[in-house]
């Protein structure tokens, strides 16, 4: 599944090929990944809710598209412009048998590929797209959170272990694997530390790291880790550039130069320096 820095790069590089372009037709060639009735309409604008995204219309309706873990998309106009799930695809002959979906603009097709069909598209109506079940239930960003908030959250989740608890997107929205090591390493706070354990301080600086590692990969263009590249076929550099721990398992702490291990945390591969990052938690209480 893309983490919110890669979702964000691909908003940003759609933006430039579909804004101001007419829908003129929906092929639908596998039911389960559109939900809805087709509509034709001018694209206005269009947002991200954490992992989503929303193609807003000039009729009043948009399009919710989730990639999930292969999803793909890829605008076929004057120039190929492909986003998600790196393949052959990218500059294959379109559509193939991994194409759920095809949203024919007046200046090209726009193909949703998703290899598994975990993804998918859904209509709904503009004024309904925030009480949609699936973006209702998501917790505001770390932009959007206060550090009082951000505290209370963990204080109600005393007892989770603190990266399987900014990993839940009801708590905190946007935060993936690669996203919460880093923030955990930047913050100096073990991941499995109980969420509890965190004093205020201490939950503060987890949420400016959380912020400050989205935003340097966001600049960069995501990770190129998982399978997510940028809008343009290209992929980001923020793992060789910004990640201090991820994938960096056997090499040197770039802190205090003690090797950094892998282990599982919440059934995720998680990354950690064992020396800056302690498991025993603080005795102050701010």
């Amino acid at each position: 599944m893309p983490e919110l820095p890669e979702v964000e790069t691909i908003k940003r590089g759609l933006s430039q090929f579909i804004i101001k372009k007419k829908l003129v037709k929906t092929t639908i060639l596998c039911e389960k990944s559109f939900i809805g009735v087709p509509v034709v309409g001018t694209v206005k604008s269009i947002r991200r809710f954490g992992k989503a995204l929303v193609i807003d219309l000039d009729n009043d309706k948009s399009l919710m598209i989730h990639l999930r873990m292969t999803g793909q998309l890829i605008y076929d106009g004057k120039e190929r412009y492909a986003a998600g799930h790196p393949s052959e695809n990218f500059t294959a002959n379109l559509p193939n048998k991994q194409t759920r979906v095809i949203l024919h603009f007046d200046s090209g097709p726009l193909y949703f590929n998703d290899q598994r069909k975990f993804g998918f598209i859904k209509v709904l109506p503009t004024s309904e797209v925030e009480q949609d079940a699936f973006i209702k239930k998501l917790a505001p960003e770390p932009w959007a959170m206060q550090a009082e908030e951000f505290y209370r959250r963990l204080q109600r989740h005393k007892s989770s272990l603190i990266k399987a608890t900014i990993l839940d997107q009801t708590i905190i929205c946007g935060l993936g694997n690669i996203y919460a090591d880093e923030a955990l390493f930047a913050a100096g706070i073990h991941p499995e530390r109980r969420s509890g354990t965190l004093n205020f301080k201490e939950s503060s600086l987890l949420l400016k790291s959380a912020c400050e590692v989205m935003d340097r990969s966001i600049a960069s263009g995501g990770s190129t880790m998982a399978t997510y590249v940028k809008a343009d076929g290209t992929k980001g550099d923020y793992l060789e550039k910004f990640a201090q721990v991820f994938h960096r398992e056997n090499q040197a702490c770039p802190r205090c130069k003690t090797k950094i291990i892998k282990i599982r945390v919440a059934g995720r591969g998680t990354h950690i320096c064992p020396h800056c990052q302690s498991l025993q938690a603080k005795d102050q209480d701010d």
